[in-house]
Parts: structure tokens; sequence; C-alpha cells
């Protein structure tokens, strides 16, 4: 999980800095001190302007409150005549995640033939593939009727375990949904989706399967900035699904450890409980041994590998560059050799992380570095990349930074970022 950039920066948010800042006796350069950020980042914060979430984690710190207190809002300002882009898009499905409600019952659609559970199975699974292939319009086009095809499969077996398989099949189409419109920014039904993903999981009995749609939750409420729920249910969720005794399947492990990663990222400016997760990760990590595979159900790839990805970020929450450049290069884990020896870590994990490294190279003062492993991602997966605020940030620091004239591939690279320099 990338941090993102906080942009715009709402009213109170700055409204909210200022006051815990004068409630601590601050001046804003006391606080840039404390913070360890220049003054002006101080004052651009309190101005209203974009800041960085890791700058808002460490300005947390200093103010001895959460990041979620510092972030707490009010209502929203009023609009005017601006409407919210992505309005009409997605039509379809928003009908299906949201259908309308009047006061006549409407009558349920009903299966003509039996559904076919197989089938249906294998057009999910095809579907996901789009999306991990970064085949974004695709997954949109297809999702509405899987949605429906899901929904009639579970009113036409209403009992027994076809019905227990139908709701598993609903779930994984929902988790897709899920998954795809938190990674386009439509966060309102992404949430419909996954807490109904959840929902059907938990009915069919399959825990495992629930706990992985509570990961998804999480980094929906991650990028929300709901940090504080969204370590609570997946600490909660973890309880609930503990291996009890060693030796356990690796899916138990796997979903238990990807749990504690989630919680480990929401960690909301409490470091210590943060390490305490990362811990339980590598516990997981280790017991799973090599990278274990389970894309079908749990939509998990774990193992050693990933779990030391999702250590890097805690020196990028912090600012710590240095850190993350040192152990990218450094750390056993982290290097070619490892990752043959333990198990690659699913692509979007792999993408993260070069961006992570991305963003480090640009604040040690290694543009060069920085444009090498953002050209990598950018003809690895194009579209995935264009959809990350943090590649988006990263080049704008590359920018802001470039003393000299632009290369021609720094000028290609903001064009297709929609960058301005």
């Amino acid at each position: 999980m990338a941090l993102e950039v906080v942009n715009p920066m709402t009213t109170e948010l700055a409204d909210n800095v200022r006051k815990y800042r004068r409630r601590a006796g601050m001046s804003q350069e006391e606080l840039a001190h404390a913070a360890s950020v220049s003054p002006g980042t101080v004052r651009k914060v309190e101005q209203g302007g974009t800041v960085r979430m890791e700058t808002l984690h460490t300005l947390a710190r200093a103010l001895g409150v959460t990041t979620a207190e510092l972030m707490a809002s009010d209502a929203p300002e009023p609009i005017g005549r601006a409407e919210e882009p992505n309005r009409l898009n997605l039509i379809q499905l928003r009908a299906v995640l949201t259908p309308a409600v009047g006061l006549v019952d409407q009558d349920a659609e009903v299966a003509g033939e039996e559904p076919n559970l197989r089938t249906f199975s294998r057009a999910v699974r095809d579907a996901r593939e789009l999306y991990f292939s970064d085949s974004y319009k695709s997954v949109a086009a297809r999702l509405p009727s899987l949605l429906r095809d899901a929904s009639l499969a579970v009113a036409y077996y209403d009992r027994g375990d076809e019905h227990r398989q139908a709701l598993l099949a609903r779930a994984e189409a929902l988790r897709l949904a899920g998954t795809y419109l938190t990674q386009v920014r439509q966060y309102d039904i992404a949430y419909a989706a996954l807490s109904s993903a959840i929902a059907d999981a938990k009915r069919s009995g399959d825990m495992l399967a629930a706990g992985s749609g509570v990961g998804g939750m999480c980094w929906l409420l991650v990028r929300q900035g709901r940090l504080d729920e969204a370590e609570r249910i997946a600490a909660e969720s973890m309880d609930a699904v503990e291996p009890k005794i060693t030796g356990a399947e690796p899916d138990y492990y796997a979903v238990w450890g990807g749990l504690a990663m989630e919680a480990a990222a929401a960690l909301n400016n409490r470091p210590d409980e943060a390490k305490e997760y990362r811990k339980a990760a590598r516990v997981a990590a280790t017991a799973v041994g090599t990278a274990h595979r389970n894309l079908s159900r749990h939509w998990s790839v774990f193992g050693p590998v990933t779990a030391a990805l999702k250590a890097l970020e805690d020196s990028m929450v912090i600012g710590d560059a240095r850190a993350v450049v040192r152990k990218a290069d450094e750390e056993e884990a982290l290097s070619t050799r490892a990752w043959k020896r333990l198990g690659r870590p699913s692509t979007n994990d792999g993408n993260r992380f070069t961006l992570d490294v991305a963003r480090a190279h640009t604040r040690t003062g290694d543009p060069s570095a920085a444009m090498d492993e953002l050209t990598r991602l950018r003809d690895a997966a194009p579209e995935w990349f264009r959809h990350q605020n943090s590649a988006a940030e990263t080049m704008q620091e590359i920018l802001n930074k470039r003393k000299r004239t632009l290369t021609t591939e720094m000028r290609d690279m903001a064009a297709y970022l929609d960058v301005v320099g």
C-alpha cells in the first residue's frame, strides 16, 4: 500500500492542525522542528494546501495525536456547480450494487434454468485475471452481468451445499467488484460491494474467505483516511481466523498474516503496535515457508518476501527514504535471489514495492534512479500505473527538484501521468 497525497486539503484538516498546534503551545516553526519538516510545510498545511500522508503521520506524532484525529472533518463544503466527475461512469455497476428502492416491492428476478456454478466460477476467474492484468475497462464491462448471475444462483439454490457454493461464488464476484472500485477510487460503491462480499462469505460459513474480504475493506478504509476503523477490524478479524494449532493449513497463516499486514498499514501513529503486527506477519510467513498462492479463493500471495515488502512501507510512513533505499538494496528477503528461492510476491505487491523505491530515490536526490523505476512500472503495468497517485506525486517531485532542462524521458512520463511541471 503506497500512501497517497491528501488533495485537496479540507478546511477542517487545516483547522485541526492549527488547533492541535496551538493546544500544544507550539509556533509553526516549533512544530516544524519537532516533526523534522520545513516551516513552509506547516504553513502550507494550515493554509489548506496538498500534503503527503506520511507528512500527516509525522505532524500527528509531533502533536501527540493520532492521524485520524488530525484528519477528522465535519460537514463538507458546498461544491457549487461542479459535480463529481465520475457521476455517470459505471452506471450499470452502480445500479446492480445500489438498486433503486421505492414504496412498491419489486419482484425478484428468477433464473429461467438451473445456473451452472462451475461455468460461473470460470467467468469470475477470467474477470479476475483481467483485473490483475490491468484491463480495467473489460472488468467494468463484465461485472454487472456477473453480479446479476451470481444473485440468480443464490436465489435458485436456496438451501444446502449448493446454496453455500452460490454464496461463495457471489462473494468472489463482489470482492472483485469492490477491489476494482477501490482501485479506481469509487469508494462508496466499493464499500457496498465489499460489505456484501464479507456478509456472503460469513453466511456460507467460510471465515477465511470472509477474512480475505476484510483485507479488501481495510485497504478501502485506509484510502479514505479511516485508519482507526481499518486497524480495529483487521485486529478483530485476526482473532477470528488465527490458526489454533501448529502446522495449520497454509491458507490460515496466509489470511491471518495478511490481516496483520493490513493492521500495520493502518498503524495510525502508533509505531510500537505496528511492530507487533509486523512480527505476527513474519511469524505467519515463516510458518508458510515459501510464497503461498491462493488467488482463486483468498486472493493471497503470502510468504517471507511479501512480509518484507510490506514492512518496508513503515520506513516510507515515517519519511526515512534513505532506509528504504538501503533496505531495498541490502535486505536478503528483497533480493532477486530470495524471490527465486522463496517465491515471488503478487504482481500488485511487487509493483507497489517498486513505486516506493522510486519515491525513496526521488527524496534522496537520485532522480535518474527514480525514473528507471517509474519507467519499469509503466512498461510492466501501464493501466495500474496511471491510476496511482503516488506515481504522479513522485513525478511531480522530480520536476520540482530538477534544476536543468527536462529530459525527453521526463517530459514523456509527466505527460503520461498528467503532471504539470
